[in-house]
């Protein structure tokens, strides 16, 4: 056996391991430590090759702009809390309810906001959930169209900057183009980092929301009696005071936040600090701040934080065993041999993501998947930015794919008896499409993804 052949194996084995649900850090961590001990002792790995490790778990505690996870963390727990949302969904729905589709609408808008506000999907499925499905169901709104469209708002915290995922791409597109570089022979490749991101996602995250926006909107003309218009309470000057004083105060601080990274004002790290103390000024001027709310944001914002690290701890331990057992060099070779050449290897990626999706969280796949894939491809001449964008899309998708997107369960969890889980099944097919339909044009117009970051930058 060869030290590919079993680096392979691992590969295999680990897949096989976070699909039987074990813990995604120890089954990175300790499957590569299991592999590497079998590989020494069969003269397949050299044990000492692990004494780089301390320095990768140093260089990942080190990297500032991973402090902006739990920043961002806070961030968005805060706003959660805050009942932001729900004052958010009531404003918007006054606005768009007269029109047919109107509520959908608005639970999509409000959906992008926190998206650009939060970042975690989880949080923000089960809020638009709780607070939306309810009114859309009594509206006469068609189940599987309205859980739909919560599932797909819900989700556009994956691509939507500030994101968490975008954040964690940024980091590993950044190894991950030295590594290319160094493939390439070219010792200094431009840095790709999360600002570069952040302003590569911008656009293609705005198509998303106007695709939904357009599904929505055609629904009404096709489907008239599945999104019927509500009546509403406020009109002319008492709407728009309304809009001032909710809708205003997180878009000013979603401005705030993304434009100073975008401008070159402040670090991810620096607007995340800065998003984490205007999210709480708005939690006390909705009167939402005390310190038992206070203690528990900060145990969830901690709980996720240390899941993050935890994985990308376990992850580092991953990827220098597979690097050990020569397996960077076997997808290498494989990518380069590809019918098709670097769109051939792209489109393979593409595809492999998005069937794993259907088993595996994103982290996941980030952690296990990107950091092995990602210097072929850009080896291969592929744009690093383009690449994220497209990854983080996908990654998107795979919250929604039957039978495990994580979308569906949270949704399920919130939703009322009376919804059927095949409805909510049935209801995200169509977004899936739309997710694809996006996949496809950012692939065939790759300055959606690169022209921002090369205009400011």
């Amino acid at each position: 056996m060869s030290a590919e052949i079993l680096g392979g194996i691992m590969f295999v084995t680990t897949l096989m391991l976070l699909l039987l649900g074990f813990p995604v850090a120890l089954t990175l961590g300790g499957s590569a430590l299991v592999f590497a001990f079998i590989g020494s002792n069969m003269d397949l790995f050299v044990w000492p090759f692990l004494g780089a490790y301390p320095t990768r778990i140093f260089s990942v505690m080190m990297n500032e702009a991973l402090v902006a996870v739990p920043l961002f963390i806070f961030m968005g727990v805060m706003l959660e809390k805050s009942k932001v949302a729900e004052e958010l969904l009531y404003t918007m729905g006054q606005m768009f309810g007269k029109m047919r589709g109107g509520l959908g609408m608005s639970v999509i808008i409000v959906g992008a906001l926190l998206a650009a506000s939060t970042g975690i999907v989880g949080a923000t499925i089960v809020t638009m959930g709780l607070l939306s499905l309810p009114p859309m169901l009594r509206a006469g709104y068609d189940p599987k169209l309205a859980t739909g469209i919560i599932n797909a708002s819900g989700t556009l915290g994956q691509i939507i900057p500030p994101s968490i995922v975008l954040i964690l791409l940024g980091n590993i597109l950044g190894d991950a183009n030295q590594a290319a570089g160094e493939m390439r022979g070219d010792l200094a490749p431009d840095p790709v980092s999360a600002i570069d991101l952040f302003a590569g996602a911008l656009f293609p995250g705005l198509l998303l929301v106007l695709l939904y926006l357009g599904y929505q909107a055609l629904m009404g003309i096709m489907k008239p009696e599945s999104c019927p218009p509500v009546p509403t309470d406020l009109a002319g000057a008492e709407l728009w005071k309304r809009f001032s004083k909710v809708v205003l105060p997180p878009l000013l601080l979603i401005v705030l936040v993304l434009g100073s990274i975008l401008i070159g004002a402040a670090t991810p790290t620096e607007s995340a600090a800065v998003g984490a103390v205007g999210a709480t000024l708005l939690a006390i001027r909705a009167r939402q701040f005390s310190l038992p709310v206070l203690r528990d944001i900060a145990e969830t914002t901690t709980k996720i934080s240390t899941m993050v690290f935890i994985i990308l701890v376990g992850a580092s331990m991953f990827s220098l065993v597979f690097r050990g057992f020569g397996g960077d060099e076997v997808v290498e070779e494989f990518m380069r041999e590809m019918p098709g050449g670097a769109f051939g290897a792209m489109l393979l990626v593409m595809i492999v993501i998005f069937l794993l999706g259907f088993f595996l969280d994103f982290i996941e796949i980030i952690f296990v998947v990107v950091p092995i894939v990602a210097p072929s491809l850009i080896a291969l001449g592929i744009d690093p930015l383009w690449l994220g964008v497209m990854i983080g899309i996908n990654l998107q998708t795979s919250f929604l794919t039957p039978p495990f997107g994580f979308a569906l369960f949270y949704l399920r969890g919130v939703a009322p008896e009376s919804v059927r889980t095949s409805e909510i099944y049935t209801g995200v097919f169509p977004i899936i499409g739309i997710q694809v339909l996006a996949l496809i044009i950012i692939a065939l117009f790759p300055q959606l993804a690169t022209w921002l970051p090369r205009a400011i930058f």
